[in-house]
């Protein structure tokens, strides 16, 4: 399996803005939601006392999504000053347990002041490194429990794998709160192929996957783990939503948005995230530093032709406006930027990867300054979009003139493929 971290992948990228001046979205019938009262596993776990922890050795994955609902507070809290659950050790992922650091970054280990616990830096970490984490914290089960976005480039899924592995090693069990997928239940876009894989994708899952953290962990569990560990965990258990069905999208959900990471603002970020996330591939902006990441996309090279290319494209769900905007940080800081925003007219029509697509294709056909970025300190696998991707086949095929129909039908067949071996383990209508 290939090493190749986000922190490297995201190098440039950081800046000074942090999660937590960031507003929490709560859904409601004002701005979309239909306030159906999703319950998470955390607030279901918490509800019943915490009784599945009780007697253990806890050690627990999560950041500043990790709330129960009616307090809005971090389970570790709730769970601390319960006097219930035996924690020993916190583990953070990307961006950090209390959410402070930036793309690419986390926080390093220190003593939580609020709880006095020790919050290990997890993200990065391999397996060997985690297993060594889990033995000095005494750790007995493991509880996971992070707000995902729906797209396998996402890094937290994989803290989660690595986790899972070292579960398998200590003999851990191993515990997941389950949340919705913000994005829905369906599956889109390419899968992962073996010399590809890297910490933005670690294994074969298609780019959008349509499923839960919880499901996710069964799928691992079957068919990742015994090849990679030579054996399954000793226990799983995925304490399941409640309410939520596979075509639901966050704003449904009643609950509210705590930004997963400081450029993931809003639900609407996420749900395009698994398709303008591409942009980090390439030598555009994806918009960090604005205050629309992953809706603004551009470059000081680009002009009002890509907004009206892509509007005659009419993708179903979103419009496309000419847009100027100038980065704080990251990609063309402080240089004007043309380019686009991109604005959800109808959520449940949207598909994000195919958004993308169309939109990569249309600035490689009008700007002969458009670049795929590169590293050369991985000579062998340069390019960044062939990593989010999981292959060389996009790129190849955009390089080559095809357009955005053929690009996204050439991983049909895998998508099918992936959506049979994904099944017995949708726990979800």
């Amino acid at each position: 399996m290939g090493v190749f971290g986000r922190r490297r992948l995201l190098a440039g990228a950081s800046g000074a803005a942090v999660s937590g001046g960031l507003v929490p979205h709560v859904a409601s019938a004002a701005d979309g939601g239909r306030g159906r009262g999703v319950r998470t596993g955390a607030d279901r776990a918490a509800a019943d006392g915490w009784s599945a922890l009780a007697g253990q050795k806890i050690g627990v994955i999560t950041n500043p999504t990790g709330i129960l609902s009616g307090s809005l507070r971090s389970i570790v809290d709730e769970m601390h000053e319960s006097g219930r659950v035996e924690i020993v050790g916190i583990f953070g992922p990307e961006h950090g347990f209390r959410g402070t650091a930036q793309a690419g970054e986390s926080e390093d280990t220190f003593t939580d002041p609020r709880t006095g616990l020790t919050v290990y830096d997890a993200y990065g970490a391999d397996a060997a490194a985690m297993e060594r984490m889990l033995a000095t914290a005494g750790v007995e089960t493991l509880v996971f429990d992070i707000q995902y976005v729906g797209a396998r480039f996402y890094t937290y899924i994989w803290t989660m794998y690595t986790a899972m592995r070292a579960a398998v090693r200590t003999r851990a069990r191993f515990v997941v709160l389950d949340r919705p997928n913000p994005v829905g239940g369906r599956a889109r876009g390419p899968m992962m192929t073996e010399p590809y894989t890297s910490g933005v994708g670690e294994e074969a899952i298609v780019q959008a996957h349509g499923m839960t953290v919880g499901e996710l962990a069964e799928l691992a569990d079957e068919h990742f783990l015994p090849e990679d560990e030579g054996k399954r965990l000793r226990h799983l258990r995925v304490i399941e939503c409640e309410g939520w069905r596979r075509s639901m999208l966050f704003d449904e959900t009643g609950l509210t948005w705590i930004p997963p990471s400081p450029n993931i603002p809003t639900p609407d970020t996420a749900l395009l995230y698994p398709g303008t996330g591409m942009f980090e591939g390439t030598n555009l902006s994806e918009g960090r530093g604005t205050a629309r990441p992953f809706e603004l996309v551009g470059a000081p090279f680009v002009d009002h032709r890509w907004a009206a290319r892509l509007e005659r494209r009419r993708v179903p769900g979103v419009s496309f406006r000419e847009a100027w905007f100038v980065p704080t940080f990251s990609k063309h800081e402080t240089k004007t930027c043309g380019g686009v925003q991109v604005h959800i007219d109808d959520p449940e029509r949207v598909d994000a990867i195919r958004v993308g697509v169309e939109m990569l294709v249309a600035a490689h056909d009008l700007y002969p300054k458009f670049a795929w970025r590169q590293d050369d300190w991985d000579e062998e696998r340069p390019y960044w979009i062939d990593k989010l991707t999981g292959s060389t086949r996009l790129r190849r095929m955009i390089d080559r003139g095809d357009d955005a129909d053929e690009v996204v039908d050439a991983w049909s067949a895998e998508l099918r493929s992936f959506e049979r071996r994904r099944r017995s383990h949708l726990r979800y209508r």
